[in-house]
């Protein structure tokens, strides 16, 4: 999907009493009898709400046009109300002109239900092109918004909706969002049974539901609109959902995941929040003793001039990440540091080249400055207290942390997991009753119906023959004393090419070296004459220290050959090959049922852990998928098998 740079919205305040508006529309943002009157009548009374959400486990609202938030903060306060409301409610909103923090602040200072305002507020994403998931009430409450145009993310979501809210300015104002090919889009996301209401009555906004497979009433209308328009989702025709998204079968929520790294736990983590009961099963005792045992690594974003798959998929799970781990980080003991963090750029044509066409890259996507920012190699040094010779992209929302206090704090805040280390998996065995994971002498360590493999390389030694190219790259970090003379000590994780955190615990890190195909466990002091070269070119300076009296650590980096993450069901070998069979897309490529990976997070563990388990989690358990198809398409797992057919053909 091509991204556009996001135009936030421009709001017109008027009196106190009166509604704010929109000039570019000519309209106001609701009606002078009441934001949250208005959600109430049209919208959870046209979709009988609270009464079909009660004693479900999952209910999905689907907004087209966010506004101000109100729609949403009325039902959130609804479900707040409900005894019987549902365990989940997911509320899903796209927004081509979404609001500033700074406006939602201003017109939510005396909202109705101020103690919810407050909380949207405080969690407003940087407006990015892309979704964004903000996570309420433990994790029981979710806002996917989506900023861009409704007609470009639209066919991009992934998500079975219960009830539909179609809000907008008025037809004749905005006729993007009321559009017949829009309105004939919420078919294929209508779950059985699904309702639809709008204050709208407008002729071709009913006859577009009715093309979409809707029976459209009119109802008593709110305020001075004298109808409304309810309907209902009875398609003459349910076209089958794709095999490879359909959720897994079977009512019993619960799953085994096979490695305790920071995939792992972030996969047990992820299900337990949709509610599902989880076993980890790890070989070693305790979490994350492998790559995630390092003592700190780095999380943030990245920009390219194209904004493709790496870049859009970087961006959302580096603004997930930074909202997430602040909330993590209130309840549980994570070393590291959040406020910021500087990756120097090449500059092969000078400092000052590099910079224009940084800032050249910044406009033309209009990346907030909240996100990143380019900036000139004074302002990096100033920032990081080191003598830096190049520009740097700052992250306001990156930083470093402990990748296992992150592990420990997933697990420890999971209901319902439960955590079997010690336990070696050596085999996979599938029968009619779902999966047994096997130990070296072929007795059964777990049944389940569900398994995720989330075991880094180690997948592929159960999984053989594999379509998917995974490379296992050694690393070797570097630590030293604090004190050590003439080393240089960052405020702010510098990276480039190498890293360098600032002090913790009294020692600095920094690394690492990239050794593909390199199966040596030692340390080796030509990797940390290696590493200090490296810091020297980051800044200018490195300590001359003997190497043999210099600590660090080796691991192995899990890498697929497109620097993509590996997520999604398993590849059905045996099904492949059948005649006429269509497999020039990944979602038409026959799947295991059951089994699943998560693996492939090469050196960007801290950055993807969450997205990725959240995009496995949805993909399992069927709640919205968190990114876009094409997104998701970029990280199947089967995406190597339909590459392979695209190139041979």
């Amino acid at each position: 999907m091509k991204t556009e740079p996001i135009q936030p919205a421009r709001i017109a305040y008027t009196a106190e009493a009166q509604p704010p508006s929109a000039p570019a529309f000519g309209d106001i943002y609701h009606p002078a009898a009441g934001a949250l009157a208005q959600a109430r009548h049209v919208f959870l009374g046209g979709n009988d709400l609270p009464r079909r959400w009660r004693r479900r486990d999952r209910y999905t609202v689907f907004e087209t046009g966010f506004g101000l938030g109100n729609n949403f903060l009325a039902t959130w306060q609804a479900w707040r109300d409900d005894a019987e409301r549902p365990q989940r409610l997911c509320f899903v909103s796209l927004e081509k002109h979404p609001p500033r923090r700074d406006d939602l602040a201003r017109l939510h200072h005396r909202h109705e239900v101020p103690h919810l305002a407050a909380q949207l507020v405080a969690a407003w994403p940087p407006l990015t092109p892309n979704l964004h998931t903000l996570s309420f009430e433990g994790g029981r409450v979710t806002l996917l918004v989506g900023f861009g145009d409704i007609t470009r993310l639209l066919p991009e979501l992934s998500a079975e909706v219960d009830a539909f809210f179609l809000d907008g300015f008025a037809p004749a104002k905005n006729p993007d969002i009321w559009d017949c090919r829009v309105l004939k889009g919420l078919g294929r996301l209508a779950a059985p049974g699904a309702t639809a209401a709008t204050w709208s009555v407008a002729r071709p906004v009913r006859d577009g539901l009715v093309e979409a497979g809707f029976r459209v009433e009119r109802a008593p209308g709110f305020g001075s609109k004298r109808e409304m328009t309810v309907a209902r989702f009875e398609p003459r025709f349910q076209p089958p959902r794709l095999g490879a998204w359909q959720p897994a079968a079977g009512l019993e929520r619960s799953a085994v995941i096979v490695g305790g790294g920071l995939a792992g736990c972030a996969a047990a983590h992820a299900l337990a929040l949709q509610g599902w009961q989880c076993s980890v099963l790890e070989t070693h005792a305790h979490p994350a003793q492998e790559t995630s045992g390092n003592p700190g690594g780095l999380f943030h974003g990245v920009v390219n001039p194209q904004d493709g798959a790496h870049a859009r998929f970087n961006r959302t799970a580096a603004l997930h990440a930074a909202r997430a781990y602040a909330a993590l980080r209130a309840g549980h003991d994570i070393a590291g540091q959040w406020d910021g963090l500087l990756r120097l750029e090449s500059a092969p044509d000078g400092a000052d080249a590099a910079l224009a066409a940084m800032q050249a890259t910044l406009d033309a996507q209009a990346l907030p400055p909240e996100y990143v920012q380019a900036i000139a190699a004074a302002d990096a040094s100033r920032r990081s207290g080191l003598s830096l010779r190049l520009p740097a992209w700052y992250y306001p929302g990156g930083g470093w942390l402990r990748p296992s206090d992150l592990a420990k704090a997933l697990l420890a805040s999971a209901p319902g997991v439960t955590w079997r280390g010690g336990q070696r998996v050596a085999g996979l065995r599938h029968d009619a009753d779902g999966w047994e994971l096997l130990d070296a002498d072929q007795q059964v360590l777990a049944r389940a119906a569900v398994v995720v493999l989330a075991n880094a390389h180690d997948a592929a030694r159960l999984l053989r023959p594999t379509h998917w190219p995974i490379s296992r790259v050694r690393g070797q970090t570097t630590s030293l004393p604090d004190t050590t003379p003439g080393l240089p000590h960052a405020r702010l994780p510098v990276a480039g090419s190498g890293y360098l955190l600032p002090p913790h615990g009294g020692q600095v890190l920094c690394g690492a070296t990239t050794q593909p195909g390199d199966d040596d466990a030692s340390l080796r002091e030509a990797d940390h004459r290696y590493n200090l070269d490296q810091l020297a070119r980051l800044c200018g300076a490195a300590p001359q220290v003997p190497l043999a009296s210099l600590a660090g650590r080796v691991g192995w980096r899990c890498v697929s050959d497109d620097r993509l993450p590996v997520i999604g069901p398993v590849v059905d070998e045996s099904a492949l090959g059948a005649p006429r069979q269509r497999l020039d897309h990944a979602r038409y490529v026959p799947r295991l049922p059951g089994l699943y990976l998560y693996t492939g997070l090469a050196s960007r563990g801290i950055t993807w852990a969450l997205l990725g388990a959240e995009v496995l989690a949805a993909w399992i358990s069927g709640a919205p998928c968190p990114v876009e198809s094409d997104l998701r398409d970029a990280v199947d797992a089967a995406r190597f098998v339909s590459r392979a057919v695209r190139r041979a053909s």
